[in-house]
């Protein structure tokens, strides 16, 4: 009987009958993984349990607590949910239905809209399922056969997929569970009885392949984990996400509106907000000054013709608004790159000018489908703290590594921790492998001589270069993309960019890409929900508020608030003719740091009564004394 070699984890080693499966190939190596593992791996490619292992070669099982088995076993519960669903509602067509971060979706076309009510229907149904302990079942076919099988179903987005394929396809893998096939590449869990812990949470609309122009369909999100206690603190996690939602705190603090008045995914800020804003943009500043960046703006529109010689309006068209001034056609700004460029060429450069550090607090403007659009997460117009530094490739190391310390410091006075990941080239690329090498290695380098630990996500990086991704997590734990740095050695290239180096010759420099915080719209929603709004006092737009228990005292609070604005403290006054408790709860809930309360007796005294938004009292202060108070809790940040 022939035979195959198998390596494992540990090292050791065995040889078995070339039929046997991975899941017998586990059980003969350590079987106590068989009640965790989902799926295995063979030879670095995930396989499925039932798979068998003919030629061998290195094996492991994938437990479903790993992320890549948490995402498998969501994987499978979303195909139980479309069985549910068509089980429960006859004639819906399914689409497309993927794992994602924290859970998994299915894109579903339905002649009515899925209530709660339809939820619970469903999550019953996929309750019966899961007890029912279906195989998952695959099934390798002729492209052909699987087109015709779901043209007899019913099923025209699965044909349209099918029909959309290379043309060098000529087999499709199938899975089945009970009376239910779908179109799928796999793995997937061994049967529906490993589906233990799932919530199916909401309901939205979604366009056939993410195309405006294609039909609406109904996304139905869930979520699922191993074990019951995993799944009951995410969704304790959820629903505290929920009452940190930037949209509705926005609102309650009145900060910012996206009013589709004025247009989908377009912020207008508040007073409030607009002081938060420049709050964090006039720390940037002087932050960037510090640290030898000289300050440029460019502007909003550039000729088609740079677009096209930057290799944007190849690669990136599809993202970019265009518009036309007197026959020239112009592309409105996604990125501050070009007119940097610019900048730089418009002289003859030394060795001795570099490095050259550009810094635009820059607005641009890219096309973002109305899908995706998610208050001031993700939008069509925002700021970004821009800067590209251009440098001899001798001073790259240091640039990157002064990059990552700036990083570093920002996180930590805005209170984030973060991760951090090293994107390599993607498909859509432009520039020679020789550079990108070169590049990959001088970020690689960088991260490993800071001592920073990073992880590699191949294929996400720009267009032009790799980077390094900066993920800040917040106070739920959750990741936001913010900071990033790109190596590009491209774009010098395409625009002639030199410099003299100290033996008389023309070289060519090195351009980085950065971002500290990213985009400032985007920061500023992660940064209210991490706080929950309630900011620190070097943040709020408003850092005090006097609040008088009776009309008697308005004139000392008249005298106090001038003092208190003369000095620089962010101070606001409810003199109205309210109850004092009222107006305490109305700046608790406006998550004011403090609240300065005059009676009589401060008003005599000359003093102040100060209490924080949590309901500590501070005792009685002098007016200079709380000035004090208000610079020391700032000082750090000046």
């Amino acid at each position: 009987m022939a035979s195959i070699g198998l390596k494992y984890p540990d090292g050791s080693e065995r040889s078995l009958p070339a039929e046997t499966t991975a899941r017998d190939a586990i059980a003969a190596w350590k079987p106590e993984l068989l009640s965790s593992a989902v799926a295995a791996r063979l030879n670095g490619r995930a396989i499925d349990l039932s798979s068998t292992l003919n030629g061998g070669g290195e094996l492991s099982a994938i437990d479903a607590a790993s992320k890549e088995g948490l995402s498998i076993l969501r994987h499978s519960i979303s195909h139980v949910m479309a069985q549910a669903v068509q089980d429960s509602f006859g004639k819906v067509q399914v689409s497309i239905g993927p794992s994602i971060e924290d859970g998994f979706y299915y894109d579903f076309d339905y002649d009515r809209t899925f209530t709660p009510e339809d939820l619970a229907r469903i999550e019953k149904r996929m309750k019966e399922i899961a007890a029912a302990d279906y195989p998952f079942r695959r099934e390798e076919v002729p492209r052909e056969k699987a087109v015709e099988l779901f043209r007899e179903r019913g099923e025209g987005y699965k044909v349209e997929l099918l029909r959309d394929l290379p043309e060098d396809v000529k087999t499709v893998s199938l899975y089945r569970q009970g009376g239910y096939v779908d179109l799928c590449r796999g793995p997937h869990i061994p049967s529906t009885g490993m589906i233990r812990a799932f919530k199916l949470l909401s309901v939205a609309g979604a366009y056939w392949r993410g195309d405006e122009r294609n039909k609406m369909l109904q996304r139905i999100y869930g979520t699922g984990f191993a074990t019951q206690e995993l799944l009951d603190e995410h969704l304790r996690i959820l629903e505290e996400a929920r009452k940190r939602d930037h949209r509705r705190l926005g609102k309650d603090l009145d900060l910012f509106q996206v009013n589709e008045e004025a247009g989908a995914g377009l912020a207008i800020f508040h007073p409030k907000g607009m002081m938060l804003r420049w709050i964090i943009e006039d720390w940037e500043r002087r932050e960037h000054l510090k640290r030898g960046y000289d300050m440029v703006m460019g502007p909003q529109i550039l000729k088609v013709d740079l677009w096209k010689r930057s290799g944007h309006y190849e690669h990136y068209r599809e993202n970019m608004y265009f518009t036309e001034v007197e026959g020239q056609a112009y592309g409105i700004k996604p990125m501050n790159c070009l007119a940097h460029m610019l900048i730089y060429k418009s002289k003859i450069r030394s060795y001795r000018d570099l490095p050259l550090r550009y810094f635009e607090l820059g607005t641009v403007h890219r096309h973002e489908k109305t899908g995706v659009l998610h208050g001031l997460l993700r939008v069509r117009q925002f700021t970004q703290d821009d800067a590209h530094i251009l440098c001899t490739p001798e001073q790259l190391n240091a640039e990157i590594r002064g990059v990552a310390d700036f990083v570093a410091y920002a996180m930590k006075i805005f209170g984030f921790e973060y991760e951090v990941e090293l994107s390599t080239r993607p498909e859509n690329s432009i520039g020679t492998d020789a550079d990108w090498e070169l590049a990959t290695s001088a970020l690689r380098a960088a991260l490993e001589d800071n001592r920073i630990p990073y992880e590699v996500n191949e294929g996400d990086g720009a267009f032009y270069g790799p980077k390094i991704d900066f993920k800040l997590k917040d106070a739920l734990k959750r990741k936001w993309q913010c900071a990033t740095i790109q190596c590009d050695f491209t774009l010098p290239e395409r625009f002639d960019l030199t410099y003299m180096a100290a033996d008389g010759e023309r070289r060519r420099p090195v351009m980085l890409h950065r971002v500290i915080l990213g985009a400032i719209e985007r920061f500023l929603g992660v940064l209210i929900e991490h706080y929950a709004g309630a900011l620190p006092v070097w943040l709020s737009p408003v850092q005090a508020r006097l609040i008088t228990v009776t009309d008697r005292q308005i004139p000392y609070g008249e005298e106090v608030y001038a003092k208190l604005a003369a000095a620089g403290v962010r101070v606001e006054k409810d003199f109205d003719n309210q109850k004092l408790g009222y107006k305490i709860r109305e700046a608790q809930m406006q998550k004011i740091p403090y609240m300065l309360v005059i009676g009589d007796r401060e008003a005599q005294e000359g003093k102040l009564a100060p209490r924080l938004r949590d309901g500590k009292n501070l005792g009685s202060v002098s007016v200079d004394e709380f000035i004090a108070i208000v610079r020391d809790r700032c000082a750090q940040y000046q």
